[in-house]
C-alpha cells in the first residue's frame, strides 16, 4: 500500500529491533532441538522452585498452583488472563512456529489501554510488525481484513485491531489452544504441580 506508514524517529531503536530479529531467527533454527530445554529453563524462571511451593518469578510473589493450571484448561480466556499462562502459552507457541498470534493479541490488549495521545504510533507498529503483508511477525487474516484493518489503523481509535484480535483469537481457541492442553508442555507442568500437592 503506498505512502502506508509512517518515520521511524529512532535509528538505535530500529537497529535494536533488527538485532533482536535476527537473534531470533537464530533462536528459531535450534528451536525444535531445543524446545525441550528452553522450556525447562523458561520455567525455570517462571517457577524458580520446582520443589514443594512453586511460586511464578515476578515481584507479586504469586503461587501457581495446581487450581490454576487446572483452570486454563476451561477455556482459552482463563489460559490468557493469567500472566503464568500466557507466558507457558506462548512458549507452547514458539514450539509450533506460531508464538505472532498471542504476541499480537497481547499487543491488541495493550493497545485497548493505551492513551488517546499515543494511539498513533502504537497503531503504527502494531500494522508493521503483524499486519503489513510483508510483516515479520505476519497474522493470518484474509485479504479483506488486512485491507480492512490497514484503513483502520490509518486513523486510530481504540477499537481499530479488533476485528483482527478477534479472529486470532478464534484462530488459536480452535487450532493452538486444543493441541495446548494434550502438549507435553502443559501436562508435565500440571503433573509436576499436582505431585508437589500431594506430597
Amino acid at each position: 500500500m503506498p505512502g502506508f506508514f509512517f518515520h521511524h524517529n529512532n535509528m538505535t531503536e530500529l537497529n535494536g529491533k533488527e538485532d533482536c530479529k535476527l537473534a531470533e531467527g537464530k533462536i528459531h533454527k535450534k528451536k525444535q532441538k531445543a524446545f525441550g530445554a528452553d522450556l525447562k529453563n523458561y520455567l525455570k524462571c517462571m517457577v524458580p522452585h520446582i520443589e514443594p511451593g512453586i511460586k511464578t518469578s515476578n515481584s507479586r510473589n504469586v503461587m501457581l498452583s495446581a487450581e490454576e493450571v487446572i483452570q486454563w484448561s476451561q477455556s482459552l480466556e482463563k489460559l490468557l488472563a493469567s500472566q503464568s499462562g500466557q507466558g507457558v502459552f506462548r512458549e507452547f507457541l514458539k514450539s509450533e512456529f506460531s508464538e505472532e498470534n498471542i504476541e499480537f493479541w497481547l499487543a491488541c490488549e495493550d493497545y485497548k489501554k493505551t492513551k488517546s495521545d499515543h494511539l498513533h504510533g502504537k497503531a503504527e507498529r502494531i500494522y508493521e510488525e503483524f499486519v503489513q503483508t510483508d510483516a515479520i511477525k505476519q497474522i493470518n487474516i484474509d485479504y479483506q481484513m488486512r485491507e480492512a484493518t490497514a484503513k483502520r489503523a490509518q486513523d486510530p481509535t481504540h477499537t481499530s485491531f479488533d476485528e483482527a484480535q478477534k479472529t486470532v483469537y478464534i484462530l488459536m481457541e480452535r487450532d493452538s489452544y486444543p493441541r495446548f492442553l494434550k502438549s507435553k508442555t502443559y501436562l508435565n507442568l500440571l503433573n509436576q504441580l499436582q505431585t508437589n500437592t500431594s506430597k
